[in-house]
C-alpha cells in the first residue's frame, strides 16, 4: 500500500464502500513501483459528481506524487466504481512506464553487463 493515500469528496458525500473501494483499487497499483518509490509516494484522489445537461455522470481525479515526476488522471464515467476502474487501468501503465525509466537495479545492470560482453568479443 502507498503510505499516504488520501481520498476526496469534492460536492459529494462518500460512503465507506467507496472509499475501501478506492483504497483497495488504487492502493493496489504499488506492486508496480519499487520499494523506494512507494515509500515517498503521496497519492490523492478526487471524486466528484459532475451535472451535465443530458445526464449525470461522475468524475475520478487522481495524482501520484512520486520522486522525479507526477503522474495524473482524469475520468468521466456514469458510476464512481467506473470512473475509479478506467482510472486505474490508465494509472497501471503510466507506472509500468515510470518503472522502466527510473528503475536503477539488478535487473539493468544485469542487461547492460550482458549487452557490454557481446560487444567486447
Amino acid at each position: 500500500m502507498f503510505k499516504k493515500l488520501e481520498v476526496n469528496g469534492v460536492h459529494t458525500k462518500l460512503d465507506d464502500d467507496i472509499k475501501e473501494y478506492v483504497n483497495k483499487k488504487i492502493g493496489g497499483l504499488d506492486i508496480y513501483l519499487s520499494s523506494h518509490s512507494v515509500k515517498s509516494a503521496h497519492v490523492e484522489v478526487f471524486l466528484k459528481e459532475v451535472n451535465r445537461s443530458d445526464n449525470n455522470s461522475f468524475q475520478c481525479e487522481v495524482e501520484i506524487h512520486l520522486p522525479k515526476q507526477n503522474i495524473f488522471v482524469k475520468e468521466n464515467a456514469l458510476s464512481l466504481k467506473a470512473a475509479v476502474d478506467v482510472s486505474e487501468g490508465k494509472l497501471k501503465t503510466q507506472l509500468k512506464k515510470y518503472k522502466d525509466a527510473h528503475e536503477i537495479g539488478k535487473n539493468k545492470r544485469h542487461l547492460i553487463g550482458r549487452f557490454i560482453k557481446k560487444t567486447d568479443k
